[in-house]
């Protein structure tokens, strides 16, 4: 899987929260997002070379071109989340997840919800 750009990726997340879109629905939601004007053909330029990676497929037979994310947010998360395990924490996950915890408030709710899964990953083995 070829690994998106900060730009491609907020695109990929609008596709997966709304489904097929056209560039210029994304564009809205992009605009409003950033509380800025972004040029159309910026985001049309952009979209084109996602689908010329793959990241992304196009319906072209109608007159306005429907995309839609190719690769599901849960691959790109693992994904994308592997890469920066393996380069910044050389491969730890202990200490990624040590140093997000100590970075953040952490909720008690969140504090169980991970004792959870970690006595789901226990119970695994």
């Amino acid at each position: 899987m070829i690994k998106p750009t900060e730009s491609e990726l907020e695109i990929l997340q609008l596709l997966w929260q709304k489904g097929s879109c056209t560039v210029r629905e994304i564009n809205e939601e992009l605009s409003k997002k950033k509380e800025s004007e972004i040029g159309y053909t910026t985001t049309l330029k952009t979209m084109q070379i996602m689908h010329e990676k793959g990241l992304i497929s196009r319906d072209d037979t109608a007159k306005t071109h429907i995309f839609t994310a190719v690769a599901t947010e849960s691959d790109t998360q693992k994904q994308l989340l592997d890469r920066f395990m393996d380069s910044v924490f050389r491969g730890s996950a202990m200490k990624m997840v040590m140093q997000a915890l100590g970075n953040q408030h952490t909720t008690a709710e969140e504090i169980a919800e991970i004792k959870k899964l970690i006595d789901e990953m226990e119970n695994k083995k």
